[in-house]
């Protein structure tokens, strides 16, 4: 899973991109709105954390042109301003939810879940497919109860083919959503992210569907 965080202040970003990094996301980082627009039109992401208070460019902006672009990634927008025509306007330009600063970390962290899950149509914080289970909360997969460790690179892989079940999903694809935007992005590299699942989990669980991309089934 991939993470935007477009956040000016550099040690609240750092915070953020620390935060979602250990919570197995991807992260880029944008410290001005018109790179924030930009990332957002051409790179794909699974949420955005967005301050409004940007320089270039302010937050409310940022987010009226991604929406006016059809991008619709889940955004929770930060403010340190927590006047309620603000929160209205934020959630008329296309906000998802909403958070006054300061706040704590872990709070955050389960609000981008939540979006997360809505987003794909989810209830439970827990994914499922068969004998599998994986915690986006608690970073932990089990199969059939018991605990399986996995590496960073794996954790997203699953995560995402799990938040897609039913889907078939090409390799460029999860290659997008795996690697943050400075990292190498060999998507031949999936093959073997997936041939590792696979020896840990079970090889019926991730389906290779030809000439399409991989896919985990829909129970």
């Amino acid at each position: 899973m991939r993470a935007l965080v477009v956040e000016d202040e550099p040690r609240l970003a750092r915070q953020l991109s620390d935060a979602l990094g250990e919570a197995g996301f991807a992260v880029d980082r944008a410290g001005d709105g018109a790179r924030a627009e930009f990332l957002g039109r051409t790179e794909e992401y699974d949420v955005a954390v967005l301050d409004l208070g940007l320089p270039r460019l302010d937050g409310l902006s940022v987010l009226r042109r991604w929406r006016e672009a059809g991008i619709s990634v889940p955004v929770l927008v930060l403010t340190a301003r927590e006047s309620w025509h603000e929160k209205v306007e934020g959630i008329d330009a296309g906000a998802d939810d909403y958070m006054g600063k300061p706040f704590r970390i872990e709070e955050l962290l389960a609000r981008v879940r939540a979006l997360i899950r809505r987003s794909r149509g989810a209830g439970e914080s827990a994914i499922r497919s068969g004998a599998i289970v994986l915690d986006p909360r608690a970073g932990r997969v089990t199969r059939d109860g018991a605990a399986v460790r996995l590496t960073a690179h794996e954790f997203r892989v699953l995560a995402y083919l799990m938040h897609h079940r039913g889907r078939a999903v090409p390799q460029t694809e999860l290659a997008e959503h795996v690697y943050a935007l400075d990292a190498d992005r060999d998507s031949n590299t999936i093959e073997v992210f997936v041939a590792r699942l696979r020896r840990k989990l079970g090889a019926e669980l991730i389906e290779t569907v030809r000439g399409l991309g991989y896919r985990i089934g829909a129970e």
